[in-house]
């Protein structure tokens, strides 16, 4: 049951796993996707792909995520917020997004301008087992129109220097690499940011 005036947007149609043969003929299975507030019964599901990345994430070096964050406190508290996202594939919950207005003070490091309103993007993924279906690229758009939706010109958005599939979805989408920082409640980590003006 979604919560009153949530916006829910059928995005696409998406080409689910599992493709087969079906008798004599051979089928590929498609759904509508919805981009929608998450709630908390979502939790479980977030955490799943969680679960799913988190090895894959470490297996290049990227650090960002471990055992401990992001942990469901933090998707409750953005969902409390009415800021956490998820791509919804015919009930299985195939992407995350926190999209926020929350800036990290380093932000100031590459020279952004920290008074400035923007949407922020944080804790963005994707179950592998829906790569390559646009669906991280959709989550980005959601932001935008956040952004659009609410008046505000700028877009910002980090990720671990070793997270090199962020940082091409990033160029992909629009945004500027804006430079190079660290995160104090991430030490030892360096962070790349980006920004795209609307």
């Amino acid at each position: 049951m979604h919560r009153k005036n949530q916006t829910v947007a059928t995005v696409k149609w998406v080409l689910l796993p599992g493709t087969g043969v079906r008798g004599n003929h051979n089928f590929i299975y498609f759904a509508a996707m919805q981009i929608r507030l998450a709630t908390l019964n979502d939790i479980p599901a977030v955490m799943q792909v969680v679960t799913e990345v988190v090895p894959l994430m470490r297996a290049v070096g990227n650090l960002q995520w471990d055992d401990t964050y992001p942990n469901p406190t933090v998707f409750e508290q953005d969902i409390s917020l009415n800021q956490l996202w998820v791509a919804d594939a015919d009930g299985s919950i195939a992407g995350v997004a926190a999209i926020t207005t929350e800036q990290y003070p380093e932000y100031a490091q590459v020279g952004l301008d920290i008074s400035q309103t923007a949407i922020v993007v944080h804790r963005l993924a994707v179950s592998p087992r829906y790569k390559g279906k646009g669906i991280a690229v959709t989550l980005m758009e959601q932001a935008e129109k956040e952004a659009i939706r609410r008046g505000i010109k700028f877009l910002r958005i980090d990720t671990n220097t070793q997270n090199q599939v962020a940082q091409n979805l990033f160029v992909k989408t629009g945004y500027v690499f804006a430079g190079e920082m660290n995160l104090e409640f991430r030490p030892g980590l360096r962070f790349y940011c980006y920004e795209k003006k609307l």
